[in-house]
């Protein structure tokens, strides 16, 4: 007996999935996309701890790929509702089992509850001195990797989205197709490790980077050694707001997101395998 489900096998168990998703009761989807946020944050914490002092951008990508995918892993093992994952709930809407409001009231509850648990997780970093590694060293490049993700274009930024979720509805395509957790997690791992390493845009991850970007902005000995140490200017530190997280950074990337996996995956497959 195989213990691993067929590409097409993978697609029927993805549409029960999304319509569970979808039906599942509000005040669960709150407290699990509440810990889906949390558990994303937690990886791009450890991301950041393993790069901000290596100089060589490839390495610094490559180590930090290697710690992220554990955040994945928890979502789909542990258990809790993410917004990106949760972009596949498309083939219930094309199969019909799922109307297109529902899947959007779905999406916009896990938005908000990732956002709030990445939240929570960046205020715990902030209060608990992580940041002053290295003599705030680390608090200075929590500070660049926000100004950097708050100075890109629009374009480039729901671009990245769209490359970055194909990646991970794939992850969770394929930890979908696996019968066991260790065939779970080596499913995740790989594409994780190849989106992080590549440095694609996932909305989720930027709910913290950011705004623990913003906290870490409150500190004026982490935004000197930015400014000394990573070359910040002050115009390039002025993007680093409320506004810039939201608008000029969550809005495109959450769109490319959308298209990259509900699209480009879900929909695709559906196409391929059912229509």
């Amino acid at each position: 007996m195989n213990n691993y489900l067929t590409p097409k096998e993978v697609l029927e168990y993805t549409e029960e999935t999304g319509y569970q998703k979808a039906f599942m009761p509000f005040r669960r989807s709150a407290l699990l996309a509440f810990l889906a946020g949390l558990f994303i944050a937690l990886a791009s914490v450890g991301s950041n701890v393993v790069a901000y002092g290596i100089e060589n951008t490839g390495m610094a990508k490559y180590l930090a790929g290697l710690i992220f995918p554990a955040g994945l892993i928890l979502v789909v093992v542990a258990g809790a509702e993410l917004f990106t994952g949760n972009n596949l709930i498309s083939v219930a809407v094309l199969s019909k089992r799922v109307k297109p409001g529902k899947y959007l009231s779905n999406l916009v509850l896990l938005w908000v509850g990732n956002l709030a648990g990445s939240v929570f997780v960046a205020i715990l970093i902030y209060l608990s001195g992580q940041l002053d590694f290295s003599g705030g060293l680390l608090g200075a490049y929590t500070v660049k990797v926000g100004v950097i993700k708050t100075s890109m274009s629009f374009t480039e930024l729901f671009t990245s989205g769209i490359l970055c979720n194909i990646l991970v509805c794939l992850a969770v395509w394929m930890a979908y197709a696996a019968k066991d957790i260790a065939g779970k997690s080596i499913a995740i791992f790989f594409p994780i490790w190849l989106f992080i390493a590549s440095g694609y845009e996932h909305s989720v991850a930027n709910m913290y980077y950011l705004s623990a970007a913003l906290l870490a902005k409150l500190n004026p000995i982490y935004v000197t050694l930015a400014q000394t140490d990573y070359g910040l200017t002050a115009d390039s530190l002025s993007n680093l707001t409320i506004s810039g997280m939201l608008f000029t950074n969550l809005i495109p990337v959450t769109l490319g997101n959308l298209a990259g996996g509900a699209l480009f995956v879900g929909a695709w497959y559906w196409w391929a395998y059912k229509k």
